[in-house]
């Protein structure tokens, strides 16, 4: 039986420090979304988030998405795209409306909606989501979906999140001149959030780490919703650099030997293990590295004390912020650390003793069709992309005066379907 047909395709970047990632997703005629490609490359001319050189952002995004594009076999003119830094900022706004205590229409729904829009004060910085939560009648919290209900007052709960404008304007420049559209900037917490907490843990409460290259993103999910986040100017590229500069090597070295013999836990038996500087076929290149043996081979003992002594440094960053954004008490003890520093061996042990809280490695879900190399905690943004453009989620600031849509919860309807179908994943 023939494939059933795709109906509508996007695409997704996801423009971080270390790399720059791109998919290609269709919606078949059944309503299932299917990965058609996904590529990555590494990151040029950014740095800690933001554009530092538009040309060179603008090369690698263009790279990212070809890649996927051939996988694919198909082209996008659009893309949803992932933005870790500009300052991002998330808050709940509310308002409320008389209703009279009749049964609310959609057309009361819509009108408070446009209301709403109108009394949110950025404050001189740019909205980059505007959307409703959650509805409230006569002051009872938690409403789906008011219509049909009769109530004196509705209101509603907007969640809005804000970004540094020149920024994310340089962000969108470096995409358009790629030749693609900016379907929209969403901010990686929210990306990351959808694709690596379930639905029971953002409702709970759950501190997301998003543990990148030179951006440290901590955001607190409260009763679904996106509660507050913090930015921490460090990442595990800063790991790297210390290994390199403790041992007075090369970058891509210091690279390799903390993805393939790095680890956040010691053993016994690392003091007794020689591990090698260089590659396999480089042996005879370059000077030795400090500490290093005949052999250019250096002990792990001291490669995972230079590791852990810097986590160490990122560890208390992180728990500031936790501290900061108040997320103590009994409910929501959860830490969920993703991006790519979260695939440091033994992080989840390290940060649970560091941090005190109870730690889990975010899993990327296995969407159909996407590659295996990118079901890693790395690319949980991107997943998180695919997943957000996928539910298109209503935003208040696109709305207009004749607006007859049905208004949704958060958007987030596709993104309940997905999970449903791993329920049994988390």
């Amino acid at each position: 039986m023939a494939a059933p047909r795709i109906a509508r395709v996007f695409g997704a970047v996801n423009i971080g420090s270390f790399r720059i990632s791109a998919i290609v997703a269709g919606i078949n005629e059944l309503g299932d979304m299917v990965v058609l490609g996904s590529g990555h490359r590494a990151s040029q001319g950014i740095k800690r988030g933001y554009v530092t050189d538009i040309a060179a952002a603008t090369y690698a995004v263009r790279d990212a998405i070809d890649r996927a594009e051939k996988m694919a076999d198909t082209a996008v003119q659009k893309v949803w795209i992932g933005c870790s830094g500009a300052g991002l900022a998330s808050r709940i706004d509310q308002f409320d409306a008389e209703i009279g205590g009749r049964r609310i229409e959609q057309e009361d729904i819509d009108q408070l909606l446009l209301s709403a829009r109108d009394v949110i004060q950025p404050d001189g910085r740019m909205v980059l989501h505007a959307q409703p939560a959650q509805y409230r009648l006569d002051g009872a919290h938690g409403v789906s979906n008011p219509r049909g209900l009769h109530a004196e007052r509705l209101g509603v709960d907007i969640h809005v999140v804000l970004a540094d404008g020149a920024p994310i304007r340089n962000l969108t420049e470096a995409v358009q001149s790629a030749h693609l559209e900016v379907e929209a900037v969403v901010g990686s917490p929210i990306a990351a959030g959808q694709a690596c907490l379930s639905p029971e843990e953002r409702d709970l409460g759950v501190a997301l780490v998003e543990f990148g290259a030179e951006v440290t993103n901590v955001a607190i999910y409260e009763q679904g919703l996106l509660k507050d986040m913090i930015a921490i100017p460090m990442g595990s590229a800063d790991l790297t650099d210390a290994v390199a500069s403790a041992f007075g090597i090369r970058c891509y070295q210091a690279e390799r030997l903390k993805c393939v013999n790095g680890s956040a836990i010691a053993s016994p038996h690392d003091h007794r293990e020689m591990i090698p500087v260089n590659a396999p076929g480089e042996e005879e290149t370059g000077p030795l590295a400090r500490h290093a043996d005949e052999k250019n081979r250096i002990p792990r003992a001291e490669l995972i004390g230079v590791i852990t002594g810097h986590l160490g440094v990122v560890m208390e960053e992180v728990n500031k912020a936790l501290k900061t954004m108040r997320f103590t008490g009994q409910r929501g003890k959860q830490i969920v650390f993703t991006g790519g520093g979260a695939e440091l061996v033994g992080l989840a042990d390290y940060a649970q003793a560091a941090l005190g809280k109870p730690v889990r490695i975010g899993r990327v879900p296995h969407l159909s069709g996407l590659a295996e190399a990118h079901v890693k905690p790395g690319f949980s943004t991107l997943a998180g992309l695919v997943l957000y453009a996928a539910a298109d989620p209503v935003d208040i600031r696109a709305m207009g005066r004749n607006t007859q849509r049905t208004i949704k919860l958060g958007g987030f309807g596709m993104v309940g379907r997905v999970y449903h179908a791993l329920k049994e994943y988390f």
